[in-house]
């Protein structure tokens, strides 16, 4: 009898166990990219060998699988059009930059807009056509408990270490949620399915939204050549361990080829859970940390994403960010400035933040009038009770500091509660004297990697804001140990962001350290941002996805497993199963024949409480020990004691107890 959560694959493509509409399936037969679409399933049911497999002089693609696609989406309200765009700030568009010029990249996700179903295929056509991505239409329902439900409600908070204790708080395990995250995965699958030259391609998948995508791509294609990056925190094993559906979504990572997370903390953390709940063994060899599974050697990469260097210093040289930068040096003239950037979240750590900001005038008088921080909010990327709990508390926390330690012409906190542009951003970046970052929990924070940037500088910056031509250039940092860029910024003050008192020092720290210190502390980071860029992220990750994916055609693959519980069993092609004939006619055939036999887990099972040998085994030791062509000898870390007294009704039978340490070849004879 299965379990629940082995739901049947089949059911859930169809969408009949949540009553789903359908959405159109494949996508028009119009491509620009040479290929074929291969159908939803093989013929014949099989999972066994990859079909419909494209011509080799196809051009290699790397398949970039997210939640959402890099595009801008507005309807013209004239022609009922929809016009679309680029979206040059997710990572995802980005990270092409490290990819061969040859190569094609394609995009599979959704839209963060409703498409009418009878406009989808229209827009399927253009967007394949125009910007070589391919639209997953998830039903409006479908994709309410999928996101906003399953990851919103249940996975990004426990991968951000915050159980379910509490209904007030969070929201309990939902097995409907459960299926809909599942059924949207299958979707997305689907999609890649269309695109994709199993022979030729990359498929690369993103983050936490998809982590069971994997088994439906490997079940369809068996060497399908398949990488995952993790962007969020990886919890402990004692956090990640009360995840009801925990093995099926480790069963399902272990799907791909490469797993890419951003610290050795949360690689560490999916290796723990790998050995303690699936029992599976890693190592490290010559660099690389990999995983053996059922045949599969699964990589494990750590390497923290970097970010666009190209895109921030145009921000910079752009005439709007040097206006808007005299514009907030006149602003904020005589005082020195505090920025943090972050969503509107709870795990942000924006309310410590400002307590921490009111702890430092209360114990420095003398800065009063002298630093502001600004605090500029990103839009909530989520809904709930808890978002509007911690908005409610940032500006009660904000208008009591104001209004304590504020005076006419004087605001100690600046909340910037909008969309803010991102010329602005870097105009605030390139004049702060320090920037924090105090989230309590966070996959990687690139804020300070931007600040660090805009600090540096551009010659069009640095004339606008007065700073002489070679004058060096200055940063401080006060960041959580708690995200994920923490351990690259060796450079920066690490705090505890719960110790209000101890950031509050650290804030102190920054802004009254002498400016030698800064710019060397800015040089170090300045170093590392630079070279540790998107592009060389990316292209790092693809060069060990190609090293993990180049055994692929030397070994035979077997699909075994049924629903979420599927994997591939991977053997040498040299491997032969041993049948009982070729035993008995080898066994015939010789005249002299060693034996030998492991106690624990051979001849007596592991689980087993009582450890003395059955008449049974007795029995069959002494019929093999009787033939005078047979030696026969145990072999066990057991005592000799133990052993002796055992099997001393078996004569002719050796022992090698202690693994080997003591030997006897027959029952008369002593150990040596």
């Amino acid at each position: 009898m299965f379990s629940r959560s082995c739901i049947s694959l089949l059911e859930l493509a169809s969408g009949d166990m949540l009553n789903f509409p359908q959405t159109p399936r494949n996508l028009p037969r119009v491509m620009t990219i040479e290929g074929i679409i291969p159908d939803v399933k093989n013929s014949d049911g099989s999972n066994n060998e990859d079909t419909n497999v494209v011509p080799s002089e196809c051009r290699e693609k790397k398949i970039i699988v997210a939640n959402f696609l890099p595009l801008h989406a507005q309807k013209d309200a004239e022609s009922g059009r929809w016009c679309f765009s680029f979206d040059e700030d997710p990572i995802l568009l980005q990270l092409k930059d490290g990819f061969s010029s040859g190569d094609v990249v394609m995009y599979v996700g959704s839209l963060k807009v409703d498409i009418d179903a009878s406009e989808q295929e229209e827009v399927s056509q253009k967007l394949l056509e125009e910007f070589n991505c391919v639209p997953t239409f998830l039903p409006p329902e479908l994709h309410k408990k999928y996101y906003h439900g399953f990851c919103k409600q249940y996975l990004w908070p426990l991968f951000h270490y915050m159980l379910p204790m509490c209904l007030d708080h969070s929201n309990r395990f939902d097995r409907l949620l459960w299926q809909a995250y599942v059924s949207a995965n299958k979707i997305y699958a689907d999609k890649v399915m269309e695109v994709i030259n199993p022979e030729n391609d990359y498929v690369w998948v993103h983050d936490y939204h998809l982590m069971i995508l994997p088994t439906f791509l490997r079940r369809r294609f068996t060497r399908v050549k398949l990488g995952f990056f993790l962007h969020s925190p990886f919890p402990s094993s004692e956090i990640y361990r009360t995840l009801p559906v925990r093995d099926e979504i480790l069963r399902a990572l272990l799907n791909v080829d490469l797993i890419g997370f951003h610290t050795f903390d949360y690689a560490r953390h999916f290796l723990s859970c790998c050995s303690r709940m699936l029992g599976l063994d890693y190592e490290s060899k010559r660099g690389y940390i990999g995983l053996e599974y059922f045949g599969r050697t699964v990589y494990v990469k750590i390497l923290p994403v970097g970010i666009h260097m190209g895109r921030l210093q145009s921000a910079l040289n752009h005439p709007s960010s040097s206006m808007k930068a005299k514009e907030i040096q006149e602003q904020f003239k005589g005082k020195k400035l505090i920025v943090g950037v972050d969503d509107m979240d709870i795990f942000k750590g924006i309310s410590l933040k400002l307590l921490a900001m009111e702890q430092l005038l209360q114990q420095h008088p003398e800065l009063r009038g002298k630093v502001v921080l600004v605090q500029i909010v990103n839009p909530a990327r989520s809904t709930g009770k808890d978002v509007q709990e911690a908005k409610k508390e940032t500006y009660s926390t904000t208008r009591r500091i104001n209004e304590v330690f504020g005076f006419p012409g004087y605001e100690p906190v600046v909340l910037i509660d909008r969309n803010v542009p991102f010329h602005e951003k870097t105009a605030y970046y390139s004049l702060a004297e320090c920037c924090i970052v105090n989230a309590v929990r966070d996959g990687m924070n690139l804020i300070p990697y931007k600040y660090i940037i805009c600090r540096q500088g551009t010659p069009n910056m640095d004339k606008a804001l007065g700073i002489p031509l070679d004058s060096p250039h200055t940063s401080t940092l006060v960041i959580s140990e708690f995200i994920g860029c923490s351990p690259s910024l060796s450079g920066a003050i690490r705090v505890n962001p719960w110790n209000i008192e101890a950031v509050a020092d650290a804030l102190n720290v920054a802004i009254t350290m002498p400016d030698l210190e800064k710019q060397l502390r800015h040089e170090k980071h300045y170093r590392y941002v630079s070279s540790h860029d998107v592009a060389y992220w990316a292209r790092s990750f693809v060069q060990d996805l190609e090293r993990a994916c180049k055994d692929h055609y030397r070994k035979r693959c077997w699909g075994i497993g049924f629903g979420l519980q599927f994997r591939i069993l991977s053997l040498s092609p040299s491997f032969r199963k041993l049948s009982i004939d070729h035993i008995l006619s080898a066994y015939k055939r010789t005249s002299r024949r060693a034996i030998f036999l492991d106690y624990d887990g051979t001849i007596m099972p592991e689980t087993s409480i009582v450890k003395t040998p059955s008449p049974e085994v007795i029995s069959v030791l002494n019929n093999l020990c009787s033939d005078p062509k047979n030696t026969v000898f145990i072999v066990s870390g057991r005592g000799q004691d133990s052993l002796s007294e055992w099997f001393s009704q078996c004569e002719n039978l050796g022992i090698a107890a202690e693994h080997g340490y003591f030997i006897r070849l027959v029952s008369f004879l002593t150990y040596t």
